[in-house]
């Protein structure tokens, strides 16, 4: 199990990560972005920065929720009904994490950040028809559990996919839809944090500190998101994670 040291510039570093992925996590779905480098600068090693920026993901996922709450009124069919689909995914997930070696994953992580970003800069739209055909709703399933496969394998930019699914599927507000979003990829960070806890390589020093900020992050996030014009911040997000997509290859390519 991976031991940090409880030094006051880590602490400081994981608090205000955790603050912007949770601002931008519950807003944008982009919140490993900026909690997993912070993880990797501290010195853990990519599968367990990954294992721990999962199991803070999911404790703080619930000052999403009760952030979401007014816009989740009346969505419990909905919720119920995806629910289940990024469970499933997000348990598969953590299956592939676990399977993975550290040096392959170090590799994935910068093509899983870059196409994340690239997915940022097309913005979903809020006009679409609801989908009403056969193949449609299936369609919509199978996008649901791969997303939340990729949730739980990594999900930089996970959110940004599985809005781009629901506002798609149930043809409503993006505030609305955002707050769907921030209980199924709690779910799927769920799942996958339940095993990297038992089985994983968690550092749990340092999952402590960055949760603290992603639980006041992911709590006003929400509210942020109610006033905030997306444009400006989802091209900078974009940008910046492509610029991080960079630095990460070149760290992996050069650690030996």
């Amino acid at each position: 199990m991976p031991v940090v040291g409880w030094r006051a510039m880590d602490v400081v570093l994981l608090v205000v990560a955790g603050l912007g992925a949770g601002l931008t996590g519950s807003m944008a779905g982009l919140a490993s972005l900026f909690s997993y480098p912070a993880l990797l600068a501290i010195g853990l090693s990519p599968v367990a920065a990954n294992q721990t920026n999962t199991i803070a993901l999911a404790v703080s996922s619930v000052g999403s929720m009760l952030g979401s709450r007014p816009e989740l009124r009346g969505q419990a069919p909905r919720v119920l009904r995806l629910l289940p689909l990024t469970i499933l995914g997000g348990a598969v997930g953590a299956g592939l994490v676990l399977l993975t070696p550290s040096d392959a994953f170090a590799l994935i992580v910068p093509f899983l950040v870059a196409g994340a970003s690239l997915v940022l800069l097309w913005p979903p739209r809020i006009d679409a028809a609801p989908v009403a055909t056969r193949g449609g709703r299936a369609a919509t399933v199978v996008g649901v559990v791969a997303v939340g496969v990729y949730s739980g394998y990594f999900g930089a930019a996970a959110g940004v996919v599985m809005m781009a699914l629901l506002v798609r599927a149930l043809a409503d507000s993006l505030v609305r839809v955002n707050a769907v979003k921030n209980v199924l990829l709690g779910a799927s960070n769920a799942v996958a944090a339940i095993a990297f806890a038992v089985v994983g390589e968690v550092a749990w020093s340092a999952a402590l500190p960055l949760t603290c900020g992603l639980l006041v992050g992911n709590y006003c996030g929400p509210a942020i998101a109610r006033r905030l014009p997306p444009t400006v911040l989802r091209i900078g997000i974009a940008v910046a994670g492509l610029v991080l997509a960079g630095v990460l290859l070149q760290r992996a390519l050069t650690t030996p």
